[in-house]
């Protein structure tokens, strides 16, 4: 309690200007204390020299007080100074970087806890105090600090901004409604908050519906996950039974099985996992725009709350839920039944249907069992999931598919020339005299390789510079105008991934998905087209996915490039591997 007592003298012997403890005290008319440096300082600044006033009551004076050193409040500010104690100088509310500090506090700036949206001041506890005591103060609207006071203010006239032209969507001053403004449909800026608040309220119930309705699909995502996994064991398993039943020459095609039914299953569950990290994003968004609109609900700054309302409140365009591709849960059931037919046809021939001969038995089971092995290989191909070899998974394994990649003359675009007998494609400074063809981009900065490519194929794209576009397309693409049906990834005839100092980007028919990144400066492409397979790999010392495509292809496809930065000598070179 001693120490309570020790605290309050210290707060009251401090100057409300300076808020140390007073030096060369002095008592103004209307009471109140302070440093005789810090009185004087505060008269000389103010505007009107003839009016004098308090910075603590805000009472004035004229003429300008004389002053006349405090004798008792002098020997109390030394006492209290020989107890050691150093003042209470408020310290622990001073100001720090990201805080609004007080427009009236000189020296050691004091964090404000308010601000007056009719003085455009903003005030730290002490000097908001006379808008709680002075009547006419007391009417003056108080909001959180904020360091966007003059935005309030008419830059046409100095007043402020009271009201709201809906004529022309802006906030005005009352001068504005009689000059600029005269005859516009105006109403106050309280006026026009009240009806946006009530149209944001319906925003953000729209989002949280959104909210709930992808929340939905993601539970649809992983029940269709569980599907998958719980197909794929139940396939894993009956096939096991069956093949294993067998002669020892099918065990090796068992495992073979085996190998493609969970070669699918990777497959489905990356596709759908890729779904879900899709909504999963759109949430976090909408939870993003959600909490912008709360904050803006908030706000005590009617103007404010009118300048930010367009941007917040603009909602983009909500992709069809109903798109997502649920498939059915069978699988793996016609890989099963194919082994069971067989195995029933084994299990005839050797049986019932052959009736083994004295000196050939032996040759001729053997025969049959080839025979019906052979025939078992055949059909696996034609009905297994995947219907391809393994993809490849070294460097060297993709090597054994590489293909040649040129660059077609008559497609490239004027602002890029060839080189290394059409290998590299640079951007230029200037426009090239290439002959008209109808082949030829445009508009943009895109160029499509010679060689049409169909069954397994792989190559690399070595880019440099900032925005580079690696991608395949068919050759019915559009090459004339600025349409997206002419640019790569933003149609169904172009796949693409977006190179560049960011976390890349998958693009097709304008779907974009972040995919895992970041990318090297040599990217890899491989192909099956049979098997509708296109993967993109980052190429270093090992090789990394980055996004895998599966599908179906209608047509040969051609690779290409689209240099998008607008800066010349950004490159893509197509390598010659060994």
């Amino acid at each position: 309690m001693a120490q309570k007592g020790v605290q309050l003298d210290q707060e009251t012997l401090s100057c409300s200007i300076c808020l140390d403890l007073l030096k060369d005290p002095v008592t103004i008319p209307c009471g109140h204390s302070n440093c005789m440096s810090c009185i004087k300082k505060h008269w000389d600044g103010e505007d009107m020299k003839n009016i004098h006033s308090c910075p603590q009551c805000g009472q004035t004076f004229t003429p300008r007080p004389v002053l006349v050193k405090t004798t008792m409040l002098s020997v109390l500010v030394e006492q209290l100074k020989k107890t050691g104690l150093e003042p209470a100088a408020a310290d622990h509310c001073c100001a720090g970087a990201e805080d609004v500090v007080c427009d009236v506090c000189t020296g050691r700036k004091l964090k404000a806890v308010k601000s007056c949206l009719v003085c455009l001041v903003s005030y730290c506890h002490k000097h908001l105090q006379p808008h709680h005591d002075v009547p006419q103060l007391k009417k003056h609207k108080l909001a959180d600090p904020s360091e966007r006071l003059q935005e309030n203010v008419c830059s046409h006239h100095d007043e402020v901004m009271k009201m709201f032209c809906r004529t022309d969507h802006q906030c005005i001053c009352y001068l504005c409604s009689v000059d600029e403004h005269r005859g516009h449909d105006t109403v106050s800026a309280a006026a026009e908050r009240t009806e946006r608040q009530t149209e944001l309220e319906v925003s953000r119930q729209k989002i949280q519906q959104r909210i709930k309705d992808k929340q939905k699909d993601v539970k649809v995502c992983q029940q269709e996950v569980e599907a998958i996994r719980r197909s794929a064991d139940e396939a894993v398993e009956k096939n096991g039974k069956i093949l294993t039943e067998l002669t020892q020459l099918m065990e090796e095609r068992r495992r073979d099985v085996e190998q493609q039914i969970r070669s699918k299953e990777e497959t489905e569950v990356i596709r759908v996992k890729e779904l879900e990290s899709k909504l999963e994003q759109e949430i976090t968004e909408l939870r993003r725009k959600d909490a912008e609109m709360d904050k803006l609900s908030r706000t005590d700054d009617h103007i404010q709350f009118l300048l930010q309302y367009p941007s917040v409140s603009e909602l983009s365009e909500d992709p069809d839920s109903s798109s997502i591709d649920i498939r059915p849960r069978s699988y793996f059931e016609d890989v099963t039944t194919a082994v069971s037919e067989l195995r029933d046809k084994l299990q005839h021939s050797l049986t019932e249907e052959w009736n083994p001969q004295p000196g050939i038995g032996l040759w001729l089971w053997l025969w049959i069992v080839l025979t019906l092995t052979l025939t078992l290989t055949i059909t696996l191909t034609c009905v297994s999931p995947s219907n391809q070899h393994p993809e490849p998974q070294t460097r060297a394994d993709f090597l054994q598919y590489s293909c040649k990649i040129t660059l077609d003359p008559n497609t490239v675009n004027e602002h890029l020339s060839l080189s290394e007998e059409n290998k590299r494609v640079t951007r230029t400074g200037q426009k090239q005299d290439y002959p008209h063809h109808p082949d030829r981009f445009s508009d943009f900065h895109q160029v499509l390789s010679s060689e049409s490519l169909t069954g397994r194929c792989y190559w690399e794209v070595e880019w440099s510079g900032e925005f580079v576009e690696v991608a395949v397309a068919y050759k019915d693409i559009k090459r004339e105008g600025n349409s997206d049906e002419c640019k790569f990834g933003h149609n169904d005839k172009s796949w693409a991934l977006c190179c560049n100092k960011n976390p890349p980007v998958f693009r097709y028919n304008s779907v974009q998905v972040r995919v895992s990144g970041p990318v090297s400066s040599r990217i890899g492409v491989y192909l099956d087209h049979t098997a509708g397979i296109l993967s993109f790999y980052s190429v270093s010392e090992t090789m990394t996915l980055i996004h895998r495509v599966q599908t179906t292809f209608t047509e040969p496809l051609y690779a290409g490039v689209w240099l998008r930065h607008w800066k010349v000598g950004v490159t893509a070179h197509f390598p010659k591997l060994q």
